[in-house]
């Protein structure tokens, strides 16, 4: 495990208490404690690893955020509000943590729902101008015609909202079942389009939110990977860049 090892130095700069100098010069003066023994210089710790300096225990600030990919069953509901819901996803979960959705899956869906008590992520992935992937495999109650994909794919009226739909992907999988892949959040919104050319959605699963796939049993969750939450992170930072840089230019044009 040794990846999960870091130098004493490195530990305590990353902690927000000292410079890695200054880390190293507390550690000669003798100042520095590893699980009550004065460490050397380079010795490394591990995660469960006791540090003081000067009698006093040094604790992680950076505690380790919750992130979970879970597969939402039909009738639970995506609320914090346990006193509100009796089918709630936190009690369904009953995580140890306090936990939140990440944006929402209405109860007659079910599928993929990304869990954290991380609010700046939230942020992120629920900002509709980053155009994050969302895939749903959906059944309807009548054969689906070439006329329906064509419209799905190129954005239906909402009038209540006063919108039309981003175009979006959308591939027939079979008589009744297609394909689609959204990068926007509308309430109910592949419902309510399917809804405007007549047709009425039997079953709607969510199997992928930008880099995660669905992959685990209903009513399952699962800690995301290193690798996905690395990926994750590089697309959001990928896209929030181009969101600010596309407010620059909009103001920028806007005072030429």
């Amino acid at each position: 495990m040794e990846e999960n090892l870091k130098r004493i130095n490195k530990f305590l700069s990353e902690v927000g208490y000292c410079s890695r100098r200054e880390a190293d010069k507390l550690i000669e003066a003798g100042r520095v404690t590893i699980n009550g023994k004065v460490p050397e210089m380079g010795t490394k710790i591990a995660p469960n690893d006791v540090v003081h300096v000067d009698g006093q225990e040094i604790k992680n600030k950076k505690e380790a955020f919750v992130y979970l990919a879970f597969n939402k069953p039909v009738g639970i509901v995506c609320t914090t509000d346990t006193s509100v819901e009796k089918d709630n996803i936190i009690d369904f979960i009953k995580y140890p943590k306090r936990i939140f959705p990440i944006g929402r899956l209405d109860k007659p869906s079910e599928g993929l729902i990304l869990l954290t008590d991380d609010g700046d992520i939230v942020n992120k992935i629920l900002r509709a101008s980053n155009n994050h992937e969302k895939e749903y495999i959906v059944t309807v109650d009548k054969p689906i015609s070439q006329t329906f994909i064509e419209r799905m794919r190129g954005g239906i009226p909402l009038a209540d909202l006063n919108k039309t739909t981003k175009k979006c992907e959308v591939e027939k999988l079979s008589t009744y079942k297609f394909r689609i892949v959204l990068t926007q959040g509308l309430n109910r919104q592949i419902r309510r389009m399917c809804e405007y050319l007549t047709y009425e959605v039997q079953t709607l699963k969510r199997i992928r939110i930008m880099n995660i796939n669905l992959d685990m049993p209903i009513g399952e969750y699962r800690e995301l990977t290193k690798t996905e939450f690395h990926e994750l992170n590089n697309l959001l930072e990928k896209s929030t860049k181009e969101y600010v840089t596309s407010k620059v230019e909009k103001h920028t044009k806007k005072h030429q």
